[in-house]
Order: C-alpha cells, then sequence, then structure tokens
C-alpha cells in the first residue's frame, strides 16, 4: 500500500513540473502600456552616405540660432554634399572705422638710385627702367632741382647784370646729373640741364660703351661774357644761364680723357649725338674756337640746330 502511495506522489511531481517548464517556455511578454512609447518611424536612406560609411558631419544648427548677416550659403556642391551647411563670415566692418585715427603717412620719396653701367648685351633692355627711376618728379629742397630726381643740385636766386643781355631769371647750381659728378658746379637754367641729363643719358653713354664716365670736367658754365670773348660780340649764351663747356671725361677706372689732348672716337660720336639735343654744339674743328672743349648751348635757332 505504501508503495502505491509513493509511486502515485512521483507520478504526480513529474506531472506537475512538465507541465510548469511548458507554461515558462511558452509564456507571452507583458504587452506595453497604452501610449507610454512612441513608435519609431523607420529611418530614411541618409543621402551622406558615401561608400557604405555615414558621413559623421553635424546637422545644420536650426534657423534663427545663427543671425542671417553672419550666414552665407554655400556653392552647390557635386551629389547634394554640404548643400545646407552655413559659413560664418565676420560682420562688415562700419564705414569710417578707423578713418582719421589711423592715416598712413605720405611715402618720402625713395632716395637716388646710384646709376649702374648700362653698356654691354642687356644696356638697352633695363636702361629705361633706369631713367625712369632717377626722373621721378621731386619735390623742392629735397637736393634735386629742376622737378627731377636725376639732377642734383640747389635753386639760385634770380641773377642779374649791369649789362644788357645777361641774367638767368631762374638759375640752379647743378652738382651731378643723372649719377655723373660735375667738377665744377655748373649753374645754368633748367632747360640747358635737362638737355644735359638726356645727352649723358642717349649721347655719352652709348658713345663710350663699355668705358664708363663717371664725372665730367666743366670749363664753364654761367659768364657774362661776349661771344668767344670778342669785343663787341653778341653776348654769349653762357651769359644767359644756357650754356655748358666740357672740356675732359674721367672713367671709373680714374683715366680722364681731355678733349684737347685725347679727342678720340669716343668723344666724336659723343659729340654728334648732342646735335639737336642741343641748339648749338661746337668743338675741335669747328670755328678755332673750341679746340679744347665741346660747347653745348640750347640757343633756338630759325634754321634748326647748329652744329659744327
Amino acid at each position: 500500500m505504501r508503495r502505491a502511495v509513493a509511486a502515485l506522489g512521483l507520478l504526480a511531481c513529474l506531472t506537475a513540473g512538465g507541465a510548469l517548464a511548458q507554461e515558462m517556455a511558452t509564456s507571452p511578454r507583458p504587452m506595453p502600456r497604452p501610449g507610454a512609447v512612441a513608435e519609431v518611424a523607420p529611418a530614411a536612406a541618409s543621402p551622406a552616405v558615401v561608400a557604405g560609411v555615414t558621413s559623421l558631419r553635424p546637422r545644420p544648427r536650426p534657423g534663427g540660432m545663427v543671425p542671417a548677416a553672419m550666414t552665407a550659403a554655400l556653392p552647390p556642391q557635386p551629389g547634394g554634399l554640404m548643400a545646407q551647411v552655413p559659413v560664418i563670415r565676420p560682420m562688415p566692418r562700419p564705414e569710417g572705422l578707423g578713418r582719421g585715427a589711423v592715416e598712413v603717412a605720405a611715402a618720402s620719396p625713395p632716395p637716388v638710385v646710384e646709376r649702374e653701367r648700362r653698356g654691354g648685351l642687356f644696356g638697352g633692355l633695363f636702361g629705361r627702367r633706369d631713367r625712369e627711376d632717377r626722373s621721378e618728379r621731386a619735390e623742392p629742397g629735397d637736393g634735386f632741382v629742376c622737378g627731377d630726381r636725376a639732377i642734383r643740385g640747389e635753386e639760385l636766386a634770380r641773377i642779374t647784370s649791369n649789362v644788357r643781355g645777361c641774367g638767368v631769371e631762374e638759375p640752379v647750381r647743378v652738382t651731378m646729373v643723372d649719377g655723373v659728378r660735375l667738377t665744377t658746379p655748373a649753374t645754368i637754367d633748367c632747360p640747358t640741364a635737362r638737355a644735359l641729363k638726356t645727352w649723358i643719358e642717349d649721347g655719352m653713354r652709348p658713345a663710350f660703351g663699355r668705358q664708363e664716365v663717371v664725372e665730367l670736367r666743366v670749363a664753364a658754365s654761367y659768364i657774362c661774357r661776349p661771344r668767344n670773348n670778342i669785343r663787341g660780340a653778341k653776348i654769349s649764351e653762357h651769359g644767359r644761364g644756357k650754356a655748358i663747356d666740357i672740356s675732359g671725361f674721367i672713367l671709373s677706372n680714374g683715366r680722364e680723357l681731355s678733349v684737347s689732348d685725347d679727342y678720340n672716337r669716343q668723344m666724336r660720336r659723343a659729340h654728334r649725338a648732342a646735335c639737336g639735343i642741343f641748339g648749338t654744339t661746337l668743338g675741335p674743328g669747328s670755328d678755332g674756337y673750341h679746340e679744347d672743349h665741346l660747347h653745348f648751348d640750347t640757343a633756338s635757332h630759325g634754321n634748326g640746330p647748329y652744329c659744327r
């Protein structure tokens, strides 16, 4: 009897345990509370996905967080990339800010450009720019005269004379022209000074070529006297500040060539080149009065330049 009861009890336990295991395996999950969880819509495919990798660029700020004046849209990008990304630019500076407080001082004229030799193959290429640098307009009192930075010297007071025909309205005392020194300062007027500069640039330097002339020996400039010192003759152009006499050329190697002793091919070419730049050019073989110097003046002749 006891065995029967024990067997029935064991069978009942086994039956109850199987039912419990089946109930736990098939137990339903708890249902969510109504309205507690919002449905999540499936995410749309992002246009910023490139080769399977999602772009890590931050989303644009919501409208209104960045002032409209400080944002500007970028130009369209290929594929729509970054089409909505704003660019932050600084606000425009108010008009007139700093005006009057910070003024740029007028640049002082650059120092004189010392002349460099322009002989050889490249002289014609770079000579013009060099001349323009030296010929910038100059302000009075800065060591240059006649409004030309290539002409150094000083302005003088009006020169008067008791001799009729002599005198200079606006004389200057010139010490250097286009980088070439004058052994004696020349008292002349500005048209004559400018003509001398043109001759040095376009006549003398090409004539001497590789031989660099650094100084001109001046025999005469302003002096009140008759032509060729002949009593009764007309007043010389020297008496009007329109003439200069040159008796020698000093080279960069220290050698001096004089018109009286070394009137060579270079000097002849320089002499001929002065014709037209000056109104009158005289030298050895012209009239017997200019055998030891070159006479240049800016007199105006009705029939054109007088060149001998």
